[in-house]
């Protein structure tokens, strides 16, 4: 009798334990559970906080790129109408050049045919001056008698050159040259040009002198005397001797002879 007791006690302590156990168990079933929604809660806000950090990432990219595409189309804006007034200008520009063309047509129209006679005139002016230096100046006046007939030489730069060939004639009249070249028959002389006074010349050898007669438009040979001071009118002109006073034949005395 006291046996089964004990062992209805014990069993009944054994349900209790089991009891206990079952309960426990239960009770760790929710906690897991309870712990597993918090982990799944803060999992879910973690990755809600990361899309909001995105999307507030990408909203900030945005409105940088808004501010760009503004600061762009101001600055276009300010563009287009400094083009514009460029434009405008550039067009104005364009019709004054059009405008100065049109009256620079005018001008060569005028300035040509004077550029042509001017050329003409200078070759008959060399043609008939005392012949100092004559083949010199004739090829000037035929390189300029080439130079009209070239088309991509402008008419301004014809004129320049035609009358820089005629200030160089007239410095002729006032210069002192000496030069070697050849008179009637070949012979090879040292000339004396003064101005378009005197052309004297004088042979290498220092021993004949001569002069350039506009009348008959020939050379004639001077008197022995007058060596010595073509010698010396040489010189100076070379650079060779000071300047100095030189009694030297002129054409009137000359010819009056």
């Amino acid at each position: 009798m006291l046996i089964s007791q004990i062992s209805k006690v014990n069993f009944t302590k054994g349900l209790v334990v089991l009891a206990l156990m079952v309960t426990s168990m239960a009770s760790f079933a929710q906690l897991q559970t309870a712990v597993q929604v918090v982990t799944n809660t803060n999992n879910a806000a973690e990755n809600s906080q990361q899309s909001i950090d995105r999307l507030s990432d990408q909203t900030e990219e945005l409105l940088v790129q808004y501010r760009t595409v503004i600061s762009e189309i101001e600055s276009l804006s300010v563009y287009n109408t400094q083009l514009e007034s460029v434009v405008n200008d550039q067009n104005s520009q364009i019709q004054g050049m059009n405008s100065q063309m049109t009256e620079l047509e005018s001008t060569n129209r005028a300035i040509v045919p004077m550029v042509i006679e001017m050329v003409d005139m200078l070759r008959k002016i060399v043609e008939a001056d005392v012949p100092f230096k004559i083949n010199d100046r004739l090829d000037r006046v035929t390189k300029l008698e080439d130079m009209l007939n070239v088309s991509n030489v402008t008419t301004s730069e014809k004129y320049r050159k035609v009358t820089e060939a005629y200030q160089i004639e007239l410095d002729y009249g006032r210069s002192v040259s000496t030069y070697q070249a050849e008179i009637d028959g070949g012979i090879q002389v040292n000339f004396l040009q003064i101005g378009r006074t005197a052309l004297l010349y004088q042979t290498l050898d220092e021993k004949k002198s001569g002069w350039y007669n506009s009348t008959t438009k020939t050379f004639q040979e001077l008197d022995d005397r007058y060596n010595s001071s073509i010698k010396e009118g040489i010189r100076i002109a070379a650079k060779q001797a000071a300047p100095n006073l030189v009694g030297l034949p002129i054409l009137f005395q000359v010819s009056g002879e």
